[in-house]
C-alpha cells in the first residue's frame, strides 16, 4: 500500500451544522415562547376562575393570538434584515463596478491583515477579481458578514415560527380539550415538556442537556407562578 503525495487533497471527516439557516431561531424561540406564555396565561385565569371551559378558552385564544402574532414579527423581522443586507450587497456591488482596482487593493489588504504574505494576497485578490460575482462574494462575506446566496427567509421563519409556538403552546391546553378539570395535571404535564424542550435545545448548544432543562423548567414555573399569583389575587377581589 503506497502512501498518499505530499500535496494531495485531504479528505473532510467533519461537517459543520447550519448556524446561519432562517428555521432554528424562530422554530426554538417560538416553541419555548409558545410553551412559556400559554402555561403562564392557563394558570393565570385558572388562579382567577375554577371554571374549565373559560380556562380553556383562553388557552386556544392565546395559542391562536401568540402565533399569528409571532409569525408576522418572525417575518416582518426577517423580511427587513434581508432587505437591509440586500441593499448594502447592492452597495458593494456597484462600489465592484466602479472602483475594480481599488475593490481589488482593498481584498488583497484583507488577506494580508489575515497573515498571507503581500505577493500572494495580491495575486489571490487579482484572481477572485477576475469573476464579479465571487469577487462580490468574498467582500461580502468579509466586509458584511452575510453570503448574498444564503440570505435568511422569511418566510420559512414564519412558518416556523407559527408551527413551532402553536406546538409549544398546545402542551398546557391539551389536557383542558381532553376534559380534565384542574391545573395539576397541566402543570405536571408542561413542567415536563420544559424540561424535554430544554434539554433538546442543548443539543444544538454548548450546555449539558439537564442544566438546559433545569434552566427552562424553572423560566417556566416561575413566569406561570407569578401569573397563578395575580390572577388568584384579582380573582379573589373580584375584579
Amino acid at each position: 500500500m503506497t502512501k498518499a503525495t505530499t500535496g494531495a487533497r485531504a479528505e473532510i471527516h467533519h461537517e459543520h451544522r447550519d448556524v446561519n439557516g432562517g428555521w432554528l431561531r424562530p422554530a426554538v424561540f417560538g416553541a419555548m415562547d409558545g410553551l412559556v406564555s400559554n402555561f403562564a396565561l392557563i394558570a393565570g385565569v385558572a388562579g382567577g376562575t375554577a371554571e374549565t371551559r373559560i380556562v380553556a378558552l383562553a388557552g386556544i385564544a392565546g395559542l391562536a393570538a401568540g402565533a399569528f402574532s409571532m409569525a408576522g414579527g418572525e417575518y416582518v423581522s426577517v423580511a427587513s434584515q434581508r432587505e437591509l443586507a440586500q441593499a448594502e450587497i447592492d452597495v458593494e456591488r456597484r462600489e465592484l463596478e466602479r472602483h475594480p482596482e481599488a475593490e481589488e487593493s482593498e481584498l488583497a489588504r484583507m488577506y494580508e491583515q489575515r497573515g498571507v504574505d503581500p505577493e500572494t494576497a495580491r495575486e489571490v485578490a487579482r484572481q477572485i477579481s477576475r469573476n464579479p460575482e465571487e469577487a462580490l462574494a468574498v467582500h461580502t462575506r468579509a466586509e458584511l458578514g452575510v453570503d448574498p446566496d444564503d440570505l435568511p427567509s422569511p418566510v420559512l421563519a414564519a412558518v416556523s415560527s407559527f408551527l413551532s409556538f402553536s406546538l409549544g403552546a398546545l402542551v398546557p391546553l391539551l389536557p383542558y380539550l381532553l376534559g380534565v378539570r384542574g391545573l395539576w395535571i397541566s402543570a405536571v404535564v408542561s413542567m415536563a415538556a420544559l424540561f424535554a424542550a430544554g434539554a433538546v435545545v442543548s443539543r444544538v448548544t454548548a450546555r449539558s442537556w439537564w442544566f438546559s432543562g433545569l434552566r427552562q423548567l424553572v423560566v417556566g414555573a416561575v413566569a406561570a407562578s407569578l401569573t397563578w399569583a395575580l390572577g388568584s389575587l384579582i380573582g379573589t377581589g373580584g375584579l
